[in-house]
């Protein structure tokens, strides 16, 4: 059996309270032997995937360009889809859970496809648009509620 694969969901940009938290839960993934996935640009996925590589995790990057350079520095596994946002299907079909930070219309729309998938979805200080969506308070609730 291979590793578990979890995406952390959130916009290209964020504040530095949200940056420290999508670190933590980077970190806490790959203390848990998890592989990230993120979507492989700034902000809330450059800060989760910080926090994995710089704990020794695999961090793979669903890019939207097609071009692999394109992903933050913490990214080891680059995929270049060349698909915009509709690579957000991509990672709604590849994880199997999801933890969203913060984040916008992407992160909404990541979202509602991993919940179509029947996908567990873990909200930190992001979007709670459905029941079936467990809201964290800590990054390390995020984590074990992604787990379970």
């Amino acid at each position: 059996m291979g590793k578990r694969l979890i995406a952390v969901l959130g916009a290209g940009e964020c504040e530095n309270g949200v940056a420290e938290k999508a670190t933590e839960v980077g970190r806490l993934l790959a203390d848990a032997g998890c592989v990230l996935i993120t979507g492989g640009l700034g902000g809330v996925m450059e800060a989760a995937s910080k926090g994995a590589a710089k704990a020794g995790g695999s961090v793979i990057g669903i890019l939207p360009g097609a071009a692999g350079t394109d992903g933050n520095a913490f990214v080891g596994i680059p995929i270049a889809t060349g698909m915009g946002d509709a690579r957000n299907a991509v990672i709604a079909n590849t994880a199997e859970a999801f933890i969203a930070l913060g984040g916008a219309y992407g992160t909404l729309s990541e979202i509602a496809l991993a919940l179509k998938r029947g996908k567990k979805v873990v909200s930190l200080d992001s979007w709670a648009v459905d029941p079936r969506i467990l809201k964290a308070e800590t990054p390390e609730q995020a984590v074990r509620f992604a787990l379970e």
